[in-house]
Formats: C-alpha cells, structure tokens, sequence
C-alpha cells in the first residue's frame, strides 16, 4: 500500500471506490431550456462572420449552447463583483470594477477559437454593454528566432514554448486595474510574433483562449509552488472532442487552407499549397502525430478537469452534452 492509499485508509476512504465528480453532465437538450429569457443577439451575418474554418455553428447552436452559457456567465459576472464589493467593504477600501477573466483551451482545431469570438460577441452585447476584450496566447509564444535557438520551433504550442512569464505578468496588470496593457500580437501568416503589441484598455471582461491556459502552477527547484494564469481566471471552459475526431478536423482544416491562407506568396506555409490531396493529408497526418497529438494527450487534455466548463462535441463538431462544476 502505497503512502497515499495508507493516508486515504486511516480517514476511511476506500483508494479503490470512484471519487464523486464535481462535475453535473447535462445534455444538450437539457442545457437549452436552461436559456430561459436569455435574448439572441446575434444575426446570421455575425455567425458567418465568427465561424472558424471547418466549424459548425448556426443560430440553433448558438440557441442552444452558447445562450444558456451567456446567461450563467451573467450570473457569474454579478456574483464576482458583489464578493469584491463585499471585501472591499470589509477591508474598509474604496471598491473598484475589477475585470472578470474568462480562459478558454481546447486543443488545436477543436473550436477554441470560435467559442471565445462567440462569448466576446454575446457579452460585448449585455446590458450597459461592457467592454470585452479577447487575447489569444498565441502572441505570447518566443520568436521564432528564440525558438530555434532553444530548440523547441518544433514543439512550438507546448507549454515551454510560450513566454509563461510574460503571460502572467499581462494577466496580472489587466486584473490590477492598470489603464493600458500591451499584449503581444501573432501573425498566423508568417507564423511569428508581430513587432507591433496590441492595448488593452481597462476591459469589464477579459477572454484569454490558448492552448494551455489551464496548466497547474509549476514547482520551482526550491519546492515552492510558482503562479500560473489560471489563477487569475474567475471562469473557465474546455472546448472537448474525442483525439480521432479532432484528428480528422484538423486534416480536414489543413486541406482548406491549402485553397487560402496557403495560397498567399507571403505565407509561412506557401510551400504546402500545391501538394495534391494525398500529399497534403499525408502532410497533415505527420504534423499531427509529430507535434498536436502529442501536446494535446500529453499537456491539453489533462488540464480539462480544471475546467469551470466543459463543452463536449460529437464527431459532427455540434456540442453534445456539457459539464459544469458543481464542487
């Protein structure tokens, strides 16, 4: 018996019994009539317009999915700001607005990216319509220059290839109430860092969606525990779908994009938009399993039980059924 399952046999917890989840699963149906009243706000046009590339998200989707998350999310906003208020009020301080953070992973074309456009769009659209800002980690990754000088070009979206530190420090300032925040911009033409930082200013809500938003603080060498920017998150939501189908969209995605971003001269990945259909899926195929797969089962998926959310998809990409923490 190992020292854990001695710890565990001494308070009278059998190791080998199913801990109980903090999680309620509910399906999609039942999900939906949590929408209630929660208005639609959004028009065709401004689906066409945030749909990723191989995605599907129509008006029932976001009916059905992202409305009641809407709602909750408002539930959530106002509940945060009356705990602040109330220790504002305990510490004898002036209260102030702080933002509330929103973190959204998943792995490589699973959606992450177009549910974050669909949680800014919707909160953008609130009563007193607050500010709503979306940042992607993708700016917070080295240079390419920085990457290949420590070796990771090719492990470029594991966690040690993004500048954590940089990353957290953003966070930080953003939720501290600082008036103007730099956040570095990504190119995914050039597939590189833009010189030029985008500013934040002093956002209600701030959307941080990225590959591995939700990884667990780290231990230093001198066994004290380290920051991580989940720790400034006030809500989060794991965008999940079995590794097979996320395999199959994401080949699928690559073959599309051989028809545009590809195709333009200046693209980082030019060299990829002549390849027939056999070669580019053949292409594709080895990307995945050299570098997304194992990132994905290795660093990504292990992070989804840390989740406030998780929105579980079927092999057609719609939501099925979703978990929300309870505990």
């Amino acid at each position: 018996m190992t020292a854990a399952e001695q710890a565990l046999a001494r308070l009278g917890v059998d190791a080998g019994a199913a801990l109980p989840t903090p999680y309620v699963e509910l399906d999609r149906g039942t999900w939906s009539r949590l929408r209630e009243e929660h208005p639609m706000s959004l028009t065709q046009d401004d689906i066409a317009r945030l749909r990723g590339l191989g995605d599907r998200l129509d008006l029932r989707e976001v009916e059905d999915v992202y409305l009641p998350l809407s709602r909750l999310l408002h539930f959530y906003v106002e509940a945060v700001h009356g705990l602040r208020l109330a220790t504002s009020e305990f510490l004898g301080e002036r209260p102030s607005r702080v933002p509330f953070v929103v973190g959204v992973a998943g792995s490589v074309a699973v959606g992450k990216s177009t549910t974050a456009r669909i949680l800014r769009e919707l909160m953008s659209r609130w009563p007193h319509t607050p500010r709503v800002e979306l940042v992607t980690t993708d700016g917070f990754l080295y240079p390419n220059e920085e990457l290949e000088r420590r070796g990771l070009l090719q492990r470029k979206g594991f966690p040690e290839s993004y500048d954590r530190r940089a990353l957290l420090r953003f966070v930080a300032d953003v939720k501290s109430g600082m008036p103007v925040v730099e956040a570095p911009q990504y190119s995914h033409l050039t597939y590189d860092v833009l010189p030029e930082p985008a500013e934040v200013r002093k956002p209600d809500v701030l959307i941080i969606e990225g590959l591995n938003v939700l990884q667990p603080p780290g231990v230093r060498a001198d066994g004290d525990g380290t920051s991580t920017v989940s720790d400034y998150f006030d809500f989060s939501v794991y965008v999940d779908a079995p590794v097979e189908d996320v395999r199959r969209w994401y080949v699928e995605r690559f073959l599309r994009l051989r028809e545009t971003a590809f195709a333009d001269p200046q693209s980082y990945f030019h060299r990829y938009a002549e390849l027939s259909d056999a070669e580019a899926r053949e292409t594709a195929a080895s990307i995945w399993a050299a570098i997304n797969e194992p990132n994905l089962v290795e660093n990504i998926q292990p992070t989804r039980e840390r989740a406030t959310l998780v929105l579980s998809k079927g092999a057609d990409h719609a939501v099925t059924h979703i978990r929300l923490r309870k505990i």
